[in-house]
């Protein structure tokens, strides 16, 4: 089989579709299967892959993180005719993604694709909510011709059906547990780095970006009684639009990090106490499942995919989205309970043991070649 994948976002961008395509793109190499990445052109960045066609891209205006591609259709075509895919997978909805779908149709190739994101909740905070009737229309109609809409939980599936998608397959994530894992002599160096003194560390890991519910986290950290919040700090990791202005309002326990990633990254899981998500916003929260790997129990918003990872009162504790005293009280009712603590990260680990990415990527294979051999035998589909 021959993969065509199509994208507007890639490594080295840090955010959940980039990882998760690299890691797929890591296995075919495994696999020795054949593909082409068509991606925007990493600022600064050189990249020594023959099988990823870059395009210059620049930032998004209004979301500096991400960028705007310009792909070039006859270099597409051309490098399409030249490779011969059996399959196309479009993993967005940008100006890759529309280069894709044009392809596939012009050439007959049968197309399958990805959905990762609510956009509809995140114009809500961006105060453009207005558009969301008009980004779900454009939505159906760019997915409307798909073999198959890979999606990542259970919940966004139930969304998808709601508004009219059909051929919906789930498509879980997983995690590296030889990664994130617990490490026993990780929280000394962590703290050492950071000059972190408090018993308690607390962590956060993704985007500072206003759909994740970052407002509800500072306002978490405020409102520990003083008697606790002496002995708490917390660490941000990850960057994102909100940085500044977060860290003006930050208490002065809280450490802004950066981007994070590798050892380090799995050091801070490992190194936290509790991992704090206040985010409603998310398909599936690869970050909240890589916590659970390194024994971390996760303190988040009962929405979206992070219900499907957390076990609520097992291996963490599910709040009332963006209510403040609902996080503050199963922080608090946790700390006043360290066998409860331990019982949550021992099983937090254990609970990880079926989110292998072989299986989900062997899963993934056997999908495409179904779509593949629909297309060969049409009285099969």
């Amino acid at each position: 089989m021959k993969i065509a994948i199509f994208t507007d976002t890639y490594t080295p961008q840090v955010n959940g579709v980039a990882k998760t395509l690299k890691r797929l793109t890591a296995y075919l190499d495994g696999k020795s299967i054949s593909y082409r990445v068509y991606a925007p052109a990493a600022s600064g960045t050189k990249d020594h892959n023959q099988n990823v066609i870059r395009f210059k891209s620049f930032p998004f205006w209004c979301y500096p993180e991400c960028r705007l591609a310009f792909p070039h259709l006859s270099k597409v075509k051309k490098d399409m005719k030249d490779f011969k895919p059996d399959l196309i997978h479009i993993a967005t909805p940008f100006n890759i993604g529309l280069v894709g779908l044009y392809v596939g149709k012009k050439m007959n190739i049968p197309v399958v694709g990805s959905y990762h994101t609510h956009f509809d909740q995140y114009l809500d905070y961006y105060h453009l909510s207005f558009l969301a009737p008009y980004a779900w229309r454009y939505m159906r109609w760019f997915h409307h011709s798909f073999k198959k809409t890979f999606v990542p939980s259970l919940h966004t599936k139930q969304k998808l059906k709601i508004q009219g998608f059909h051929n919906i397959k789930l498509w879980k994530r997983g995690v590296d547990r030889k990664h994130f894992k617990p490490i026993t002599d990780s929280e000394q160096h962590v703290r050492n780095y950071y000059n972190i003194k408090a018993p308690y560390l607390f962590s956060y890991v993704g985007r500072l970006a206003p759909e994740k519910g970052l407002d509800t986290l500072i306002e978490i950290s405020k409102r520990m009684p003083p008697h606790v919040n002496k002995n708490i700090h917390w660490l941000i990791v990850g960057d994102g639009p909100l940085r500044r202005s977060l860290q003006m309002k930050a208490p002065l326990n809280m450490t802004f990090t950066g981007y994070q990633d590798g050892i380090r990254l799995a050091q801070i899981f490992a190194s936290s106490t509790l991992f704090v998500f206040p985010s409603e916003t998310e398909t599936f929260g690869n970050v909240a499942l890589e916590s659970l790997a390194c024994g971390t129990p996760v303190i988040g918003a009962s929405a979206g995919g992070i219900q499907e990872i957390v076990t609520h009162k097992k291996t963490g504790i599910l709040c009332r989205p963006g209510d403040v005293e609902s996080f503050t009280t199963a922080i608090l009712s946790l700390l006043s309970d360290p066998a409860k603590l331990a019982a949550m990260s021992k099983l937090a680990r254990e609970e990880t043991r079926d989110w292998g990415w072989d299986d989900i990527f062997e899963q993934l294979l056997r999908d495409y070649q179904n779509v593949v051999d629909n297309r060969s035998h049409p009285s099969l589909a």
